[in-house]
């Protein structure tokens, strides 16, 4: 068995760039999206962080450059269905536990589509995968709502 863990940080884009919020693959109601190359699901981008970790590869910049056109408001559960792919047959994914830190949005109501959409990219079932949300109390950039944290956790087996 082995563990990995992934972090990624998504500042907010001014509100004239019309970007949307997307979180785990679900397009969540908020008035400013997550600036970045892709579409900046970083939740998604950190799962598939820990699962690259896990299986001792390289970080998700590595695989999906940013300076790669190709991946330019690129689909996160799509990069992460790829990596899931990269992994190989030979590791099952046991289970991720993967956290959104913000002051807003509450994460609450998406959470399940959240995690059947993640599950649905690893190949796993849904109770393998927990998303929960958190504040920081109002403190550092995501307590004063410049952006959106997230950290996941992921163990993969030998099959």
């Amino acid at each position: 068995m082995r563990v990995g863990l992934g972090v990624d940080v998504h500042a907010f884009a001014p509100p004239e760039a019309g970007r949307r919020l997307i979180l785990g693959g679900v397009d969540v109601p908020h008035e400013r999206g997550l600036a970045g190359h892709s579409d900046a699901d970083v939740l998604a981008h950190a799962v598939t962080d820990a699962l690259l970790g896990a299986a001792g590869l390289e970080d998700i910049g590595h695989y999906f450059p940013d300076t790669d056109p190709r991946w330019k408001d690129a689909d996160s559960i799509e990069l992460l269905r790829e990596v899931r792919r990269v992994v190989g047959e030979e590791w099952s994914v046991a289970n991720v536990d993967a956290v959104l830190i913000c002051e807003r949005p509450k994460v609450r109501d998406y959470r399940d589509e959240m995690r059947r959409n993640l599950a649905g990219a690893l190949g796993v079932e849904v109770g393998q995968v927990s998303v929960r949300g958190t504040t920081s109390e109002r403190l550092g950039f995501t307590g004063r709502g410049e952006g959106i944290a997230a950290q996941a956790v992921c163990l993969i087996s030998k099959v």
